[in-house]
């Protein structure tokens, strides 16, 4: 009757205001709290339980709310004029919404048990191994062969990747090789059926008497891999090269994963890298500049003679066509490189050598640059 009955709201510890989602929260909270698996035997348990599901019935549907709120229980009496309809009619004592109730039976009897158990015995991918492998400049340009050593898990030797130590492997007698078990649980005199992985097989369906001693019954051990790895020609820092099947071995007839190696490079004395181009930087003397000069130019494929005209200036960029580096996957074509000339001034200078420079600077002509930069200093303070 109403009067033995407490306020929904007080029976899931939620004020009146409660927002839907606080609602369902309390509900699982407190329908986990008193469930009958929980409180094996436990009369009270269980009627808080019903309680609990009958509160949140009302609650979670907006328009038996709405009643409650104005007409509290009567409201929702399905024997009261102005509750037409109520939850009685629903059956199982006021219960008429049960989807909640499987997500909280799964988190009893292992929810989810079939794909968990068909998960155990289907075919798995390795899981792929990931290393390092620091390169020289001329080595990431041109690729090369190395070879690297990285951990991973492979079948068992002794055993085969059995876990058996006598290669004796039996169907498990409890789900008699299905890796799922069924229960039966009573439940406010209903019978409710689930299904689980089997603990006594984790799933597999199959059970070992006699555990591999190596491997402790598990199939696989981590052993070092070694494994030699193709560079190609213009892979860069960062970049990652593949090798398939090289990672840990795959369970149940499942491939292996791969092996990916991550490419560091070690700092050059002379280039640096823009994508495919080579950048470097040359000194020039001031005498070269002035007049003009050949010059070794250094390449990745050694020393060249490069004609630089006079008047340059030191900072200006010359090309040396196909130069640089290789790209990934087609060898053939390169990129360029790219030298900056750097003019040197003369130090430690001897006392001749500066009264000829004086000689030499009042027989020059202001240069265009300085010109425009005298010009541009008299507007400024005009």
């Amino acid at each position: 009757m109403a009067e033995n009955k407490r306020d929904y709201y007080e029976v899931l510890g939620v004020p009146k205001d409660a927002s839907a989602d606080d609602i369902k929260k309390a509900y699982r909270k407190n329908a986990m709290k008193y469930h009958p698996d929980r409180n094996p035997g436990d009369k009270e348990a269980e009627e808080k339980f019903k309680e609990v599901g009958e509160a949140y019935e009302v609650l979670s549907d907006p328009d038996k709310k709405a009643r409650y709120d104005q007409y509290g229980f009567a409201g929702v009496d399905p024997n009261f004029g102005a509750g037409g309809g109520g939850y009685g009619g629903a059956g199982f004592g006021g219960f008429g919404d049960f989807s909640d109730l499987g997500d909280i039976f799964g988190d009893f009897f292992g929810g989810g048990g079939r794909s968990r158990a068909s998960a155990q015995s289907a075919p798995r991918r390795g899981e792929n191994v990931m290393t390092r492998l620091e390169l020289t400049f001329e080595e990431a340009a041109f690729g090369c062969e190395k070879e690297v050593a990285t951990p991973r898990i492979e079948n068992c030797p002794n055993c085969k990747g059995t876990g058996s130590a006598d290669g004796v492997i039996e169907t498990c007698q409890q789900c008699h090789g299905t890796g799922q078990v069924r229960s039966v649980q009573n439940f406010m005199g209903m019978q409710m059926q689930s299904t689980t992985t089997c603990p006594s097989c984790n799933g597999r369906g199959k059970t070992i008497k006699t555990p591999c001693n190596t491997c402790k019954g598990k199939g696989k051990v981590r052993r070092t891999n070694r494994v030699k790895v193709k560079i190609p020609a213009g892979v860069d820092a960062g970049q990652s090269v593949r090798v398939r099947g090289e990672g840990g071995v795959g369970s149940n007839g499942g491939p292996n994963g791969d092996l990916l190696v991550e490419i560091y490079i070690k700092r050059h004395p002379i280039f640096t890298r823009q994508d495919t181009d080579v950048l470097c930087e040359v000194p020039i003397s001031f005498t070269q500049a002035a007049l003009g000069a050949t010059i070794q130019v250094p390449t990745l494929d050694g020393m060249v003679d490069y004609e630089i005209p006079e008047g340059t200036q030191t900072g200006r960029e010359f090309i040396l066509r196909d130069k640089g580096i290789p790209e990934v996957g087609n060898s053939r074509r390169r990129g360029n490189e790219r030298f900056t000339v750097v003019v040197e001034t003369p130090t430690h200078l001897t006392k001749e050598q500066k009264e000829l420079l004086r000689q030499l600077d009042g027989t020059m002509e202001v240069s265009p640059k300085r010109k425009k930069f005298i010009d541009n200093l008299k507007n400024f303070f005009e």
